[in-house]
């Protein structure tokens, strides 16, 4: 081959080099074009797809439930224990259907369940009990709660719990009429009476065995009979809560004359009543006593507490003229649950 013949073919090949060096280069951006066109505009599809998705809900969680209150949701039933002669707390009315003041109570505890539960039509199993039978009642889990006339004490909290304070009641005693009695000293070698089952007769045996005395304590089934025991002349002293002394008598009506008694100025002791809950359960006692809370700082319970000591009874009509005394209207400003006497003094 000659040197043009070279110098040419060596031309040819460079220029074939650049026409494909630039049909590459073109190629190359065609791609990338599409590329990035691809990518770019698959993206905003991708972005509006993951916008449009919805967000999960976040629902707030729901409290801890207890025994007590899984079993009420589970059997839609409330089994509430009421004691059947204890006006104004707990009696029945003339359709012998359980009322009163404690009983108005734990009502407003199950409107409260209702809502809480969503369980409009709850049932409520109400079950009579006396003062020997209302603490095994609630530690067996029978009640789920007991609405009398229950004293919180360090030694039944062993064996139950109790909401904040509902009452503030002072043990007394209550004699004929002529008799000056102001302690139990002033009862030696003679019969008492007080009810079976309750705290004024635990302490009646107390301070009898402490002291000596000699008296022949009687116990009655209930607060009724044992004033019975009394009016007979069977005791000559019945040692019970004054509130309940007072409605026992007003009870009476025109067959017994307030004159015919005297309660004792001095107080043996001082009774904090509550509502009665199982010990197993501190959930279910929060809600009782977050209730009950509620209605002492809207100032409702005022309402509560002039409809049942300060007005006419169903169905007796009675008004027992009892406003409220200072140890519970400490207790509706500043709610406690403490079984100490001394913090109510």
């Amino acid at each position: 081959m000659g040197a043009a013949w070279r110098a040419s073919f060596t031309t040819r090949l460079v220029r074939a080099g650049q026409a494909v060096a630039r049909m590459r280069g073109r190629c190359f951006g065609a791609v990338l074009g599409l590329t990035l066109s691809l990518g770019l505009g698959g993206a905003a599809p991708f972005a509006q797809a993951a916008a449009a998705k919805p967000a999960p809900v976040v629902r707030p969680a729901q409290p801890p439930e207890g025994p007590t209150l899984a079993r009420i949701r589970e059997t839609g039933v409330i089994v509430l224990g009421y004691r059947p002669a204890s006006a104004p707390f707990s009696y029945l009315d003339a359709q012998l259907r359980p009322t009163g003041y404690s009983v108005e109570l734990c009502e407003r505890v199950i409107a409260s369940l209702r809502t809480r539960l969503k369980l409009p039509d709850l049932e409520v199993r109400r079950v009579a009990v006396g003062s020997a039978t209302r603490m095994p009642m609630v530690s067996n889990g029978t009640l789920d709660m007991e609405c009398g006339i229950t004293t919180n004490t360090a030694e039944r909290a062993r064996s139950q719990a109790f909401s904040v304070t509902i009452f503030v009641a002072e043990t007394k005693l209550m004699t004929r009429h002529g008799e000056k009695v102001q302690s139990l000293s002033d009862l030696r070698g003679r019969p008492v009476v007080s009810t079976i089952g309750t705290t004024s007769i635990q302490h009646l045996a107390k301070v009898n065995e402490q002291l000596g005395l000699g008296i022949r304590i009687v116990a009655g089934l209930d607060d009724p009979d044992a004033f019975q025991l009394l009016r007979s002349g069977r005791a000559d002293a019945f040692m019970m809560d004054d509130v309940i002394i007072r409605s026992l008598l007003a009870q009476q009506g025109s067959a017994v004359s307030p004159d015919d008694y005297v309660i004792s100025d001095r107080a043996l002791t001082v009774e904090p009543y509550a509502i009665g809950l199982n010990r197993d359960d501190p959930m279910f006692k929060t809600m009782v006593d977050d209730v009950l809370v509620g209605l002492y700082r809207s100032g409702e319970i005022h309402t509560i507490y002039r409809r049942w000591f300060e007005s006419p009874l169903p169905p007796s009509g009675i008004n027992l003229k009892l406003p409220m005394n200072a140890a519970f209207r400490r207790v509706v400003a500043q709610p406690t649950d403490s079984p100490d006497p001394e913090r109510y003094r």
